[in-house]
């Protein structure tokens, strides 16, 4: 991790994601129970303990035969004899001395409890090992049945529990805590005068889990230095955050703790704003005990950029995961130059072109709602039939 970051000069966009990819390595991976591990990185790969299936079974319901019939049919315990034959179900063990299965529909029991083929009888019905799926059909010991890297469906767990585990080993994934600030906000009904509603704590451990990581809990505090300290200590006895998102006071007027809580604490401002627009004041701090502090703006649209910006590749680096890579679009409109800064748009992809969503300010989120990603256009701006960078946003 890096132990020294300094910022005079807010980096560029395109430089902080790479920077707060590269500033955190992969956690340790875990061992989860079967169902725990749906939608989970295998980083062990899943192997067959022993031969799948590990007995001889029946494919059909019918009977184990011995030999060329007619058969009698006997209720005896295992082996079979040559000439005789015993009832068997689809999955069941093939006894000792059966050398195939006569399916149901080709065979009957005469009055005198025999079994014969029935004439309509496909050819080969009793030819050596029909209808028998033998020992280590489906693999043997030792096969790998998952190689390590896989991301885990119900199917690759249905596979998991044949071949005899109980539990598989993924990689962890970042728990992110989330510190909800402002004493002007409100979490219900119409705000008044001077009140705005709280836009992240509906949504924000969505969010987090979409990127990746695993919502470790929510606190909401007033706006002193006393509640950032509060917030951003950690019982030592307790389970604690890889990560923490916490939401305004990273400003620099006087009523904005942020960075002075972070210093009181011994920590480190890898990122102390970034030049974008919006969302400008981000910051990407770390603490002496390894804990990643995310500081988003205050405003909606801002805080929601800024958490693409530091958190997605933060999380991704945690999880051992890729930096996403945008993918470049034919812009639908001609933006204007913003000299020194990246301008983070919300954006739909229509006919293959990026076209701007409209009502996209700093504290505006709708334009973002109906956006199918953002656009990262450069300072120099873009004209309408060039290229622009698009990134996709978590939920689409």
């Amino acid at each position: 991790m890096l132990a020294q970051a300094t910022c005079t000069d807010a980096p560029a966009w395109a430089d902080a994601r790479q920077l707060a990819h590269r500033c955190a390595l992969p956690l340790p991976a875990s061992t989860v129970t079967l169902s725990e591990g749906i939608g989970r990185v295998l980083t062990s790969a899943v192997t067959a303990q022993r031969s799948m299936p590990h007995y001889a079974s029946s494919a059909m319901d019918g009977w184990a035969v011995s030999g060329n019939g007619p058969w009698k049919i006997t209720t005896s315990a295992p082996p079979l004899g040559a000439g005789e034959a015993s009832v068997i179900a689809t999955g069941g063990l093939v006894p000792t001395g059966a050398t195939a299965v006569l399916r149901k529909e080709s065979g009957y029991v005469t009055l005198e409890g025999h079994l014969e083929l029935t004439h309509d009888a496909r050819p080969g019905e009793t030819l050596p090992g029909r209808h028998i799926r033998p020992a280590g059909e489906e693999a043997t010991a030792g096969d790998i049945l998952i190689p390590a890297g896989t991301l885990l469906n119900p199917a690759h767990i249905a596979l998991a529990a044949v071949a005899g585990h109980d539990q598989v080993q993924v990689q962890r994934k970042p728990r992110v805590a989330v510190v909800l600030t402002g004493s002007e906000v409100v979490t219900s009904g119409e705000p008044g005068p001077g009140q705005v509603r709280d836009a992240f704590g509906p949504q924000l451990h969505t969010v987090i889990s979409q990127l990746g990581g695993e919502p470790a809990g929510q606190r909401r505090i007033g706006d002193s230095y006393d509640d950032w300290m509060a917030a951003l200590s950690v019982d030592p006895t307790a389970a604690w955050a890889d990560v923490t998102v916490t939401t305004g006071g990273t400003g620099k007027s006087g009523t904005d703790h942020f960075r002075d809580a972070i210093a009181a604490l011994g920590g480190t401002l890898l990122l102390d704003g970034v030049a974008m627009r919006p969302g400008h004041p981000a910051v990407l701090a770390e603490l002496p005990d390894g804990r990643f502090i995310i500081g988003l703006p205050g405003n909606p649209l801002a805080a929601m950029m800024s958490l693409m910006t530091l958190g997605e590749p933060l999380l991704a680096a945690l999880g051992n995961r890729p930096l996403a890579s945008a993918r470049y679009v034919t812009s639908g409109a001609d933006i204007d130059p913003d000299p020194g800064r990246t301008r983070l748009m919300p954006c739909s992809l229509i006919h293959g072109l990026a076209v701007p969503a409209s009502h996209t300010g700093p504290g505006m989120m709708r334009g973002l709602a109906w956006a199918d990603g953002y656009m990262a256009v450069p300072p120099e701006g873009v004209v309408a039939g060039a290229t622009v960078p698009v990134l996709p946003l978590p939920w689409t």
